[in-house]
């Protein structure tokens, strides 16, 4: 992999573009890390290169990534068995509701099965990085398995 991809959000349509890059990537709860003391929230996944489909690359590939929001005041969870360290949860979507004092807001995680994370921030500061291609390379979508810790 050549490109790695870093994307940063700093309002609803940078989000936007990060959630569509990250739409259908795959996350286990052992994977999602609230620091509450640093106001931060990492998620490590095994995202679908949505660029490379785009391309007409005829084998999908996925790649570990990290998403990671800053400024969070709060981190609620719905539907995510973080008893499950090894569950499979699929993102669908990000998005960013405003608060009544801007920039204030939250931004909502929606995963399949009806689960989500709701984080309750100070400002919308979220950044994509890709971390690399998965360990077992260039393959069919549906044999790479979930990110493990």
């Amino acid at each position: 992999m050549t490109d790695r991809l870093k994307l940063i959000a700093l309002d609803a349509d940078d989000l936007a573009v990060i959630s569509a890059h990250v739409q259908d990537a795959r996350v286990q709860p052992a994977d999602i890390i609230w620091r509450q003391a640093e106001k931060r929230l990492v998620i490590g996944m095994n995202r679908l290169d949505w660029d490379q489909a785009l391309h007409g690359e005829s084998e999908p590939r996925r790649l570990l990534a990290a998403l990671r929001f800053d400024r969070v005041l709060a981190c609620k969870s719905r539907r995510i068995d973080l008893a499950a360290p090894d569950a499979a949860l699929e993102l669908i979507g990000i998005e960013f509701h405003p608060g009544t004092e801007a920039p204030a807001g939250s931004a909502l995680l929606l995963f399949s099965h009806g689960g989500a994370l709701r984080l309750d921030v100070e400002c919308l500061e979220c950044e994509l990085t890709d971390l690399g291609q998965d360990d077992l390379g260039v393959g069919a979508v549906d044999d790479v398995p979930p990110l493990t810790g």
